[in-house]
């Protein structure tokens, strides 16, 4: 089904996917882009360290149904840090013994900058997009980075309340 916002993917001439609601895709990339190239850093509080290796939330945007998730991953150690896969999935907060644990996955419908690799000493960043979502209070989102052959995984939990005070990436600030 087509949705009409009246938006640039309303116009004959643009092309518009289903999962990028209003937006035509060459503006989600344009807002991505600008993202990552302004590389600002607007929350300081997400982030996992272990084993030399620092992975952060820089920012959480949002625009038109869209949600944008800055991350940046550091490596501290003298030995490069391969990406094997990156998952995002809403788990419950507590878990209580005997209890069947309940997750949904999430998938990002874009990205920009997926880095599968960062050498030794650098770092790289990666900006996510996906369907805008809230999660209840009880439950948490949960980013889980796994290394290739290696064990330096890392996890980063982002509650409801960071998701809602998401940035509004308004058009100006894109052209």
């Amino acid at each position: 089904t087509h949705r009409d916002h009246g938006s640039a993917c309303s116009g004959s001439s643009a092309v518009c996917l289903e999962e990028l609601g209003s937006e035509s895709p060459r503006l989600v990339d344009r807002v991505m882009h600008t993202i990552h190239r302004q590389n600002r850093r607007h929350v300081r509080h997400l982030g996992s360290r272990a084993f030399g290796i620092r992975y952060l939330v820089r920012g959480l945007y949002t625009r038109n149904g869209l949600l944008y998730l800055h991350t940046q991953l550091r490596n501290g150690s003298n030995i490069p840090f391969d990406v094997d896969f990156v998952v995002f999935k809403i788990v419950d907060r507590k878990i209580a013994k005997r209890t069947a644990i309940q997750e949904r996955s999430l998938l990002p419908i874009r990205s920009y900058n997926h880095t599968m690799s960062v050498a030794a000493r650098r770092d790289e960043r990666t900006v996510f997009v996906f369907e805008k979502f809230t999660i209840p209070n009880d439950k948490q989102l949960v980013v889980e980075l796994h290394e290739k052959n290696g064990g330096r995984h890392q996890r980063l939990v982002i509650r409801n309340e960071d998701l809602v005070r998401a940035r509004r990436v308004d058009a100006p600030d894109i052209e």
